[in-house]
């Protein structure tokens, strides 16, 4: 793989070249799930007969799903949802008719590894855990809240399920939000951060956060 890679480069750095102008491709590659972006006709067509000359592959055309991501196009750009996906994360526990929260964290009490007694069920808790990561992908306004409860995987606690339920009372309420992607003419690239020093209660070590965005398209996060 590393070697068609090389070749790829080489011949599409040579047609770029030929060309008018100089043109760029992106190329994610997941397992066997590839979306191929291509800033010219020419060139996606050029990659694919390259791909398929050395694997045995499909052409889906435009891209509408890639793993448990749907991708809705509109006059101003892509729409990024999970909807489906979150709604099964919810039925594993039975809270599909739970009451939706406000808010996935409560930003007041800070979680120790020590403040309760231990789950009866650490097996249910790391497979929703596990689940809920995964949706992170386009949810940034859980991203700290999931990351709490990760750190605590190896011996929940009873205050961790808590925590847990409150982000699927909250995803239950905004299962249809995800990030809008825009066309934008502003190319500029501006990233935030923040650090809480000394927040964990267990071990003082700070909590820090960080977005980043390319013109008003928000496109990195974490926590």
């Amino acid at each position: 793989m590393f070697l068609l890679l090389d070749s790829l480069k080489v011949s599409l750095t040579t047609l770029s070249l030929s060309q008018k102008g100089i043109h760029f491709s992106y190329l994610l590659l997941y397992v066997d799930d590839i979306i191929l972006i291509a800033s010219s006709d020419d060139l996606q067509k050029y990659i694919k007969s390259l791909l398929k000359f050395e694997f045995a592959m499909k052409d889906l055309g435009l891209l509408n799903k890639f793993l448990a991501i749907d991708v809705t196009r509109h006059p101003g750009g892509l729409f990024l949802s999970q909807k489906k996906y979150t709604e099964e994360i919810i039925e594993r526990p039975g809270m599909s008719s739970c009451k939706p929260c406000p808010t996935p964290v409560d930003t007041k009490p800070k979680m120790s590894a020590k403040s309760s007694t231990p789950f009866d069920d650490p097996s249910l808790y790391r497979s929703l855990v596990g689940a809920i990561q995964y949706l992170t992908f386009t949810r940034s306004d859980i991203y700290y809240a999931v990351k709490q409860i990760c750190l605590v995987m190896h011996n929940p606690i009873d205050d961790h399920i808590n925590a847990l339920r409150r982000i699927l009372k909250y995803i239950q309420g905004t299962r249809e939000y995800g990030p809008q992607l825009y066309s934008s003419s502003t190319s500029s690239f501006i990233a935030y951060a923040y650090s809480y020093w000394g927040g964990c209660l267990d071990t003082r070590r700070s909590t820090s956060g960080c977005c980043a965005f390319l013109g008003e398209n928000l496109l990195s996060w974490s926590s």
